[in-house]
């Protein structure tokens, strides 16, 4: 049946097949687990790399799905209890959404702004862990990941936004993984360094290229072969940990 036979992953951000959130359900998927992710292809749709057609990348990992924007306050728990529901517990998180559009540095922010960022990256990570805890039934074998950018090994320029509200998500995994620990629920997350999901233009491609030991941008499986494996019963002692997959990335 695979590691994670007979148990169920939410995935958050599973919309582009180019994305991390793709690679992390595929990788799932073939340790057996049931999927059922969250999309938000309006989001996707208004970027300059696009949308997929959602009902193919569904079938392409074998998952029931739930568009949703996860700014809305209420919609952690609404896309739990939905997750539930159709697929009978959740014993798997995995908080890959994020915003990134719409920075700045210093001298372009406005609360707006700040806001936006901490609503998405901040706050409904927190919050579907709450509802992942309500909900889940099981005694040992709960898995929370989320998703950090390497904001604590260097700047982030003209990304002030993003920085705060995924550094504030670095900052809280010691700290819910020490409630949820009695559990049996691992709480981690995972920076994956500079990845190639398209959205990069030629000149920051180049700049990464070059600081990256083996020439290569870090590819969408490179993050995904580690969470898919902290999900797993082998990294059952593994907890409020973050973990930077980013190649040597030399800043």
């Amino acid at each position: 049946m695979g590691l994670l036979g007979g148990r169920v992953a939410l995935v958050t951000g599973v919309s582009r097949r180019q994305g991390i959130g793709y690679a992390i359900a595929s990788r799932l998927a073939g340790l057996g687990a049931d999927l059922f992710v969250q999309h938000h292809v309006a989001h996707d749709a208004t970027q300059p790399w696009g949308a997929d057609p959602v009902d193919e990348v569904l079938a392409e990992v074998g998952a029931r799905g739930l568009g949703l924007d996860l700014a809305e306050p209420d919609a952690p728990e609404r896309l739990m209890a939905a997750a539930a529901e159709a697929c009978g517990r959740v014993d798997v998180l995995v908080c890959n959404h994020a915003r990134s559009g719409g920075d700045g540095p210093l001298g372009s922010l406005d609360a707006a702004m700040l806001d936006a960022h901490y609503a998405v990256n901040t706050r409904s990570s927190i919050l579907l862990a709450q509802a992942f805890a309500r909900h889940w039934k099981g005694e040992r074998g709960g898995r929370i990941v989320f998703m950090t950018s390497g904001q604590n090994l260097g700047p982030m320029p003209g990304e002030v936004a993003y920085a705060a509200s995924k550094g504030a998500l670095h900052a809280v995994v010691e700290t819910l993984s020490h409630q949820l620990a009695d559990r049996g629920i691992t709480v981690n997350a995972v920076n994956p360094g500079p990845t190639d999901t398209g959205w990069a233009g030629p000149e920051l491609a180049a700049f990464v290229h070059e600081r990256m030991p083996l020439k290569r941008w870090g590819q969408p499986d490179d993050a995904a072969r580690l969470i898919s494996w902290l999900c797993t019963d082998d990294a059952e002692w593994i907890t409020g940990q973050v973990i930077n997959s980013e190649g040597g990335f030399r800043r």
